[in-house]
């Protein structure tokens, strides 16, 4: 086992060079040749704005300054989300945006382990959460051919050892594309497409939600109601890229 592996790295060594040379690396947000896979040229990388601390600790909206453990934003207070957290890699913008459209529509599925391993650093502490990727429809899952959504989750699963669920919860209801809904339409749209799948057990656990981009945050939230219902005790959604609010945007 151990010389069949040391023979495919000898073999990787010595042929990178040469496919490198015909296919070189190119950034996945312009398409320029840079010095590494998934490696991102210096300007997309300076247009893209990374999310963390400080932030809302519930929706993840950035904070001026550290506002304190567990605070929380004026419209999380007000109307608190279904889900206990939310994180994002990016802010919603150019860049991230293209890595999402060349994933979900562009057939680009190397793209998904580029997203999860930028996921990691948001993994939440304490007991290991289970990984569920908020589910397509079946018909839309054979169109396309994937969930670019699985494939991440996929991704993180390997990258930080937690175990991922494909098919406890099932999308049942197909649902127009979102996109140029307002709010209450999204809301409205995605009521009762989710549920969990006969016999599935995650009752005890705690799960990340996995999505791509998070825009209003409908869809989310009608996963984490579906397994709050289940007896999911923690529901934490993480996602590529999130819309900003106005007041957020430059």
């Amino acid at each position: 086992m151990s010389i069949s592996l040391s023979i495919k790295a000898a073999l990787k060594a010595v042929l990178r060079p040469a496919l490198d040379y015909a296919l070189p690396p190119r950034c996945p947000g312009c398409g320029a040749i840079v010095g590494q896979d998934h490696g991102f040229c210096l300007s997309c990388w300076s247009g893209m704005t990374f999310l963390g601390d400080p932030c809302c600790a519930r929706c993840g909206i950035p904070f001026p300054h550290d506002m304190g453990a567990g605070a929380e934003c004026g419209a999380c207070l007000a109307d608190p989300l279904p889900f206990d957290s939310a994180r994002a890699v990016l802010a919603y913008g150019d860049v991230a945006r293209t890595v999402a459209l060349r994933l979900k529509y562009g057939r680009r599925i190397g793209l998904a382990r580029l997203i999860a391993t930028h996921m990691v650093r948001h993994v939440p502490d304490g007991e290991p959460p289970v990984i569920v990727p908020v589910p397509l429809h079946r018909w839309r899952l054979w169109g396309r051919g994937f969930n670019q959504s699985a494939l991440i989750a996929d991704h993180l699963g390997r990258l930080s050892g937690l175990s991922v669920d494909r098919h406890g919860l099932r999308r049942v209801k197909r649902t127009q594309p979102l996109r140029g809904m307002n709010p209450a339409m999204r809301e409205k749209a995605v009521r009762g497409a989710f549920a969990m799948a006969d016999g599935h057990d995650l009752k005890g656990r705690r799960v990340l939600l996995i999505d791509d981009v998070h825009t209003s945050g409908a869809t989310a939230a009608a996963c984490a109601r579906v397994l709050r219902k289940a007896g999911v005790v923690d529901v934490r959604l993480l996602c590529w890229a999130r819309a900003m609010p106005r007041e957020h945007v430059d």
